[in-house]
């Protein structure tokens, strides 16, 4: 009569270990496939994440330098001169430097176009600083009613953090540019001419030419954070490339037309 009870004892007590053994193995199965979907749903998370700061960085560098650009070459009726100088001049890989009666062209490493826009300031064209004067790109005070102002667009890399960004340089504190937009690797800007059939590289207008130009092709191309990843994606060529630095990339265009085309020089 007792060996019949440690028999069944011991029967009893290896079912129980086979069961608990099945459900830690479950168990494991369950959590390790929630912990894939968590990584997965979070990875997916920070793609989209990064892909709406792309686009935003993209569309604020539209518009602000497109809104540049339409106004360029403004005057207003009771200005009492023309524009001193063209109201577009660009450089091809470079950004625009010297004074603002002769603009010249600077290397940029990035290979990044840049360009200077030129018109007159005043309440209309311009936000009004707290003492009454018109604004620059930066909302700087520039001068008077009617002062020329003179904003300069380019990118390159941050000397603080290494991130790519948009900068401009204004009237109202030349020498010193300062960012626009965080993202922002390169501007690609062809020009068009009175009359042209196609848009040209800044390289190819000659100094007399920039009072021609009626309207310019702009592209953005903006950079995303670092992820382990390759990347596909237009550039601002139109060429597919590829990414090899786990970061997203993409471009944006817009044709601007120059509202105020001629009138600088009239």
């Amino acid at each position: 009569m007792s060996i019949r009870p440690r028999r069944a004892a011991a029967s009893s007590s290896g079912h129980t270990l086979l069961e608990l053994v099945i459900a830690v193995a479950l168990g494991l199965v369950v959590v390790l496939g929630a912990l894939a979907a968590y990584r997965s749903q979070r990875q997916a998370f920070a793609y989209a994440t990064d892909a709406a700061r792309i686009h935003e960085a993209g569309m604020n560098a539209l518009m602000l330098i497109g809104e540049q650009i339409q106004m360029a070459g403004f005057v207003p009726a009771d200005a009492p001169a023309p524009l001193a100088g063209p109201a577009i001049f660009g450089c091809a890989a470079g950004r625009a430097v010297g004074t603002d009666a002769a603009p010249s062209c600077e290397a940029l490493t990035n290979r990044s176009d840049g360009i200077a826009v030129r018109y007159r300031g005043d309440g209309v064209s311009t936000w009004t600083a707290s003492n009454g004067q018109a604004t620059d790109c930066l909302g700087q005070a520039a001068g008077a009613a009617s002062a020329e102002i003179v904003n300069r667009f380019h990118a390159k890399a941050s000397s603080s953090t290494g991130e790519p960004e948009l900068y401009c340089e204004g009237t109202g504190k030349v020498g010193t540019a300062q960012p626009l937009v965080e993202g922002v690797e390169r501007l690609r800007l062809r020009y068009w001419l009175a009359g042209a059939t196609q848009a040209v590289d800044a390289s190819a207008l000659a100094r007399e030419q920039w009072s021609a130009v009626v309207a310019v092709d702009l592209c953005v191309l903006v950079r995303g954070a670092s992820f382990p990843r390759r990347t596909r994606y237009v550039d601002c060529e139109g060429a597919q490339a590829i990414g090899t630095d786990g970061r997203a990339r993409q471009a944006f265009w817009r044709h601007v037309a120059l509202r105020n085309a001629g009138a600088a020089q009239s």
